[in-house]
C-alpha cells in the first residue's frame, strides 16, 4: 500500500474514533439525566407516601375543612398519575400549592399544631422537601449538560439522528408567583 493510502485509513480511523468519543459522551450525559430523575422520582414517591398520614392527622382536628382536604388527596392522585417530566412539574406545583394550604389550616388550628404527629410529619415533609430541591437542582444540572452538549460542535452536527433530543428541566416556571404567595385561608 502506498503512503496516501495509509493517510487515509488514518484519518478515517481517526473520524471514526472521535465519533465514537463524542456518541459515548453523550450517552453517559444521557444517563446522568436518567438517573437524576430517578433521583427526583425517589424523593416525590416519598412525599407522595407520607401525605396520607398527614391528612389523616388533620382530619381529626380539622374535619370540616373537608375542601382543603380533598385537594390534597386530588392534587397527591395527579401527582402519582403523572407521567414525563412535564406533566410532573405541573402536578407536583399543584400538590405544593395544596399543601401550602393545608399548612395553613393548622395556624388556625392550635390543638393540631401542638400536635406531636402532626409535628412529626410536618418535619419530615420539610426534610423531603429539601431533599427533592436538591434532586431536582442535580437533575437540572444535568439536562443542562446535557442539552448543552448535544448543541455544541460537532455533536450538534449528528447528536439528533443518534436519538439526542433535548431534555425538559424540572421547574416550577411561571408557578412560581402562586407558589410564592401566602395561600389565603378562608372560614
Amino acid at each position: 500500500m502506498s503512503t496516501t493510502a495509509w493517510i487515509v485509513i488514518g484519518v478515517i480511523v481517526a473520524l471514526i474514533l472521535w465519533v465514537i468519543t463524542i456518541y459515548n459522551g453523550l450517552v453517559a450525559m444521557r444517563q446522568r439525566v436518567n438517573q437524576s430523575f430517578a433521583d427526583v422520582d425517589v424523593q416525590l414517591k416519598q412525599r407522595h407516601d407520607l401525605i396520607p398520614n398527614l391528612v389523616e392527622t388533620v382530619k381529626g382536628y380539622a374535619a370540616h375543612e373537608r375542601g382543603t382536604l380533598e385537594a390534597v388527596v386530588a392534587a397527591r392522585n395527579r401527582a402519582i398519575s403523572a407521567q414525563g417530566p412535564d406533566q410532573q412539574v405541573a402536578a407536583e406545583n399543584q400538590l405544593t400549592g395544596a399543601l401550602r394550604q393545608l399548612f395553613a389550616l393548622s395556624e388556625a388550628y392550635p390543638d393540631l399544631k401542638a400536635n406531636q404527629n402532626f409535628q412529626q410529619l410536618q418535619t419530615e415533609l420539610s426534610d423531603i422537601e429539601n431533599k427533592l430541591a436538591a434532586a431536582r437542582r442535580f437533575f437540572n444540572n444535568a439536562v443542562s449538560e446535557y442539552n448543552t452538549g448535544i448543541q455544541q460542535f460537532p455533536a450538534a452536527l449528528f447528536a439528533a439522528s443518534f436519538g439526542f433530543h433535548p431534555q425538559t428541566f424540572f421547574d416550577v416556571g411561571e408557578e412560581r408567583k402562586t407558589l410564592e404567595q401566602a395561600p389565603a385561608v378562608k372560614f
